[in-house]
């Protein structure tokens, strides 16, 4: 049985961890280190985290040596990674409990290195667990495969979602970015050849429009993006401001669902 390593990045969490710890623990395919970084909470959430690694040894959290970020926090959690895959999850999401089964399987079969999954879109205040979570037709669909040209146009991957070998590609990690940096690590593995495949199913939980979440204001991106595009992507002046409209136009559509 494959070993999944998980990262997640967290930062004055308390409130939504514990359930997207517990999404984890719960999968069907139990073979998973849970790589948690702590970067500088002052919310409780370490001492929480503390509590869940005494319950589950499975539970693996780290205090970032000081605060630095969601790409230097998930960097911090894949340097310590041991295993076949790894898959990223931050702590205000959640997984359904077949999620890593489901997706390991569809990865094996078709030889994709880089996986994605679709899935559902709940209010930023839900409080359910996600072993309790009742279909709610607000569904994010994956596409079957994505090209890095593609992606150039849209962000196809849902970062809760992703999840790619580490026997294949190594240990990738991401570009240190203020944001974007999981968007920019997808576009470094498929410039390397790697297209993208995703399982149509959804099968993990997003709280969208949280107060201070990362992603709580996608209109709020586009000077990352252009930056991502100029900087990291080097692409012409005419080509980013394509790429940009793309993105722009699949975030307002994604924020309709």
């Amino acid at each position: 049985m494959p070993l999944v390593s998980v990262v997640m990045p967290v930062y004055n969490s308390a409130v939504t961890l514990g359930a997207s710890v517990r999404s984890v623990l719960a999968q069907t395919h139990a073979d998973v280190e849970l790589l948690i970084t702590d970067d500088a909470s002052t919310d409780g959430s370490m001492d929480m985290l503390r509590e869940l690694a005494d319950q589950d040894e499975r539970v693996l959290p780290e205090a970032a040596p000081e605060q630095g970020g969601a790409a230097k926090a998930r960097n911090l959690a894949m340097a310590r990674a041991r295993g076949d895959y790894v898959a990223f999850l931050d702590s205000d999401d959640m997984w359904l409990p077949e999620k890593l089964e489901r997706q390991i399987a569809f990865a094996a079969e078709g030889d994709a290195p880089l996986t994605f999954t679709s899935y559902y879109k709940v209010d930023g205040d839900y409080t359910g667990e996600a072993c309790d979570f009742v279909p709610n037709g607000r569904v994010v669909e994956a596409r079957e495969r994505v090209t890095y040209r593609d992606m150039l146009m849209q962000d196809h991957i849902g970062a809760l979602t992703a999840m790619y070998d580490r026997k294949a590609l190594g240990t990738r990690l991401m570009p240190d970015m203020p944001k974007r940096q999981d968007y920019a690590l997808w576009l470094d593995i498929m410039r390397d050849g790697h297209p993208a495949r995703g399982v149509r199913e959804p099968l993990a939980v997003y709280r969208a429009g949280r107060a201070g979440s990362l992603s709580s204001n996608k209109l709020a991106l586009v000077e990352h993006n252009w930056r991502l595009y100029r900087k990291h992507e080097h692409l012409s002046l005419p080509w980013s401001a394509l790429a940009l409209s793309g993105d722009v136009w699949h975030s307002l559509r994604k924020s309709r669902i």
